[in-house]
């Protein structure tokens, strides 16, 4: 098998990637976007909430507003549903239907996560939600970048760039609740995510990534 990515004329390809605040998410999806490109793939990177006019509005409301530090969990979990919806239909949709490859900073497994289990909503609303937004649309593959909460909460804290939004100025027991959230996941479902270590080099998880992504994705010779 090479390590070329397959060029796919009926469907592109969807990896989503998933882990804590400080995981190295952001710093991966570019590395692994580039990659793509010299493959020779066109590739789309976008991120939840966001990635469309509407949903980068309700990004705003959800994680830097004033008026959004008292939100309820049940509005937070039903905003991010909205700006999901809208970023299937506007972006991710079309672009799997054009072949195209979407690197997707979170998906539908962070609400899982976030408002299913460190906000502890109710499981059987949240699914319904979830699938509700995302209609037929899953990942081919989620990548869960891991890292223990305390090496969350210490690269949240010395970012250089942004303040802190809602989410990276929660608990450090909100931030164990989200990682072993995400490592229940993983093996509930083994077929879509791989775990890796986010404590490793960047160079190290990029190079474990990229070789998982080709052991799925590459074609047959």
């Amino acid at each position: 098998m090479s390590t070329e990515i397959e060029d796919s004329a009926s469907r592109g390809i969807f990896i989503s990637f998933e882990g804590a605040e400080g995981s190295g998410k952001s710093t991966q999806i570019s590395r692994i976007a580039r990659l793509f490109e010299k493959s020779g793939e066109e590739t789309i990177v976008t991120r939840e909430p966001g990635g469309t006019e509407i949903g980068e509005e309700i990004r705003h409301l959800l994680k830097h507003s004033v008026i959004g530090r008292n939100m309820c969990s049940e509005t937070e979990l039903l905003l991010f549903a909205a700006a999901r919806a809208q970023l299937v239909r506007e972006t991710i949709l079309p672009a799997l239907e054009d072949g195209k490859t979407i690197l997707s900073d979170r998906f539908l497994d962070s609400t899982t996560v976030y408002q299913g289990v460190a906000r502890q909503l109710s499981e059987d609303p949240v699914k319904v939600i979830n699938e509700f937004a995302v209609g037929s649309i899953v990942p081919d593959l989620t990548i869960i970048l891991d890292v223990p909460p305390e090496v969350s909460i210490r690269r949240v804290r010395t970012r250089k760039t942004d303040m802190p939004d809602r989410m990276e100025e929660e608990s450090i027991e909100f931030y164990k609740l989200v990682r072993e959230g995400y490592l229940v996941l993983s093996k509930e479902i083994p077929e879509r995510f791989v775990v890796f270590d986010g404590t490793m080099g960047e160079d190290a998880v990029e190079a474990a990534i990229w070789d998982e992504i080709c052991q799925r994705f590459a074609s047959q010779d």
